[in-house]
């Protein structure tokens, strides 16, 4: 039995060690997430900010936008 035993505790610590290293590797992944997730926000207020100046540019450009240049 202590044979047994022995191979029960090896495979329990094998587990708990497996375990630990996931634990690890899970909250690694969840601040990558987190941060990458802030990057996104971040970026896609950007882009709707530009493309709000755009519009405002747009809007207040001289004359049509297709408008040829005189020298043609």
């Amino acid at each position: 039995m202590t044979n047994e035993i022995k191979a029960l505790a090896e495979r329990i610590d094998t587990l708990e060690t497996r375990l630990a290293y996931q634990d690890d590797t899970i909250e690694t992944l969840n601040q990558t997430i987190t941060a990458q997730w802030k990057q996104i926000d971040a970026l896609a207020r950007k882009i709707a900010e530009l493309g709000e100046r755009l519009q405002e540019a747009e809007t207040n450009a001289p004359g049509p936008a297709n408008e040829r240049p005189p020298h043609y």
